[in-house]
């Protein structure tokens, strides 16, 4: 017989497998929705499906990367 589990372990591996992934341009698209401010954040992100702490961290991420291309651009 296989090895038995307990129901939150098959549930925490359940959302796992599940969870989205979204790449670089969705959350690009997703901070700069958030910057608009026509939503907000906590509205943004029930609309996406996502953590208020994965906007902030992405927005943190993308931010200095956005700064700095726009300096380069400007050279």
């Amino acid at each position: 017989m296989g090895k038995k589990r307990n129901a939150s372990s098959l549930i925490s591996e359940l959302k796992r497998k599940t969870r989205k992934a979204y790449n670089s341009e969705e959350k690009i698209r997703i901070v700069i929705e958030g910057i608009r401010g026509e939503l907000s954040i906590a509205e943004l992100c029930r609309r996406e499906g996502i953590h208020q702490a994965n906007y902030y961290k992405w927005s943190k991420d993308c931010i200095p990367s956005a700064k700095s291309e726009l300096i380069r651009v400007k050279l």
